[in-house]
């Protein structure tokens, strides 16, 4: 007899839900294990709370009960609330713009510019999007990105992970190395002395090559699986049905040529908002409310069928919300459980005594690790900035340095720790956790090796 080779099973990760209820577990336990404490705090001109370096102290204060921790996931649910609207509303738009045709238009626009040269798509989309995140520092975008643009890479032939690494990693190096992010390096050259957007010759540098090695990477794969689609780690999984709707032939006419001029000055004004206006998801989710509003009126929507659409839009984007709010509950849990500060604390007496030369390098290595509990990008610089700023001068290491480590090691580890935006992205994208990290070490190694010189060179020139 024949004996049939079974196939293999491949390893999955479990859904998105149970990873983040391990995680959030995982800190409750944390909040008995760990001794309380806290630093004292002042207020910074801007109305933030910023820590006062030298004041932490141990406190004795009641454990975190069980129905506090429960009460963290909806509290959680409430604080995300303005991301959670934000992304609804940026659901209702895209199916708006799906039913009226626009995006079949533009994705067939597209596909004809480039022809036989898609793989050029891939720089084309990657450059305005780092430039739009390095200025703007708002890395929530992607939920308005990855909807549109998985479609489009799967018609010309790529796969999704293509598709998710354009969006993900072309925003990503803008966020990495920002250069007028308010909430980011804005914050944290504020908190340590520095002039607002200081150092930006050389960020822009850095930021350069982040983004060409991004898109060099991307190209190399998306090339491999154009030529062979069977190495794709998503090769007949059944997922593309989903974002693969049959085509319908669309005629173009005068509707869509006003469509799509009201998109683009929408559009501008909303970055007009975002970078003059200080508006973020409240307003956000307004202006995305009132363009689909719009569109719908210029191709004579009923309102029920309106109505419907919107439904249908807030389901796409419900699972990526809801991971958005169980990612804020864990932060929570950590300030209720009064442990935030003492690791803090403890990441301070690691550094002290540590040469300036190798000093920069733990400044990325410390807030790396302590973005795993503070996602928070201005969260984070509010709370360890002040620390850092003052560690700087006792170990000989510029505080334009400091700041750029915060960058590194806040920016690049939002992109591989299971908690926060990345898992609200990889669900929206139907991508696997496992296949992202595969796909992503070994930008990772050449992403590292370049914080490494950076920041050497950075220190050699006290930047």
């Amino acid at each position: 007899m024949v004996k049939m080779e079974q196939p293999k099973k491949r390893l999955e990760m479990p859904h998105v839900f149970v990873v983040l209820i391990l995680v959030f577990l995982f800190i409750y336990l944390l909040t008995f294990i760990i001794p309380k404490g806290n630093y004292e705090r002042v207020e910074t001109e801007g109305g933030h709370p910023s820590i006062v370096p030298g004041s932490f102290e141990f406190i004795s204060a009641p454990y975190v009960g069980f129905f506090d921790m429960i009460q963290a996931i909806p509290l959680g649910m409430a604080q995300a609330g303005e991301l959670i609207f934000g992304g609804l509303m940026i659901g209702a738009l895209f199916k708006v713009l799906e039913k009226t045709g626009m995006i079949t238009v533009a994705i067939a626009a597209i596909k004809k510019f480039f022809h036989d040269r898609t793989i050029l798509l891939i720089p084309t989309l990657m450059l305005p999007l780092a430039i739009f995140t390095t200025i703007t520092g708002v890395l929530e975008l992607n939920l308005l990105y990855i909807p549109i643009v998985v479609p489009l890479f799967l018609r010309l032939g790529y796969d999704r992970l293509t598709a998710f690494a354009t969006v993900i990693l072309g925003s990503a190096s803008g966020f990495i190395v920002a250069i007028s992010a308010p909430a980011t390096v804005g914050l944290a050259q504020t908190i340590s002395g520095l002039p607002l957007y200081s150092g930006l010759g050389f960020r822009l540098v850095v930021l350069i090559l982040f983004l060409l090695g991004s898109i060099v990477y991307v190209m190399y794969y998306a090339n491999k699986v154009h030529r062979n689609p069977g190495i794709s780690p998503s090769y007949q999984d059944g997922k593309d049905a989903y974002f693969l709707k049959d085509e319908i032939s669309v005629t173009v006419n005068a509707r869509h040529y006003i469509g799509f001029v009201f998109l683009a000055f929408a559009t501008a004004f909303m970055i007009y908002g975002l970078l003059q206006l200080g508006w973020y998801f409240i307003e956000l989710g307004a202006w995305y409310l009132f363009m689909a509003i719009v569109i719908a009126a210029i191709f004579s929507i009923r309102p029920s069928e309106m109505a419907e659409l919107f439904h249908e839009g807030f389901k796409l984007i419900l699972l990526a919300g809801i991971v958005i709010g169980l990612s804020r509950s864990i932060s929570i849990l950590l300030e209720q459980g009064m442990i935030t500060d003492t690791i803090v604390y403890g990441l301070e007496t690691i550094m002290q005594g540590t040469p300036s030369g190798l000093a920069a390098i733990l400044m990325v290595v410390v807030q790396t690790g302590f973005n795993f509990f503070v996602g928070s990008g201005s969260g984070q610089a509010l709370i360890t900035m002040p620390i850092m700023s003052s560690l700087s001068e006792l170990i000989g290491v510029t505080q334009q340095t400091s700041v750029l480590a915060f960058q590194f090691g806040d920016g690049i580890s939002n992109l591989y720790y299971p908690v926060g935006l990345i898992l609200a992205f990889l669900a929206l994208a139907r991508v696997s956790y496992f296949d992202w990290l595969k796909f992503l070490w070994p930008l990772l190694v050449y992403w590292y090796g370049l914080v490494v010189v950076s920041l050497f060179i950075a220190d050699l020139i006290q930047l």
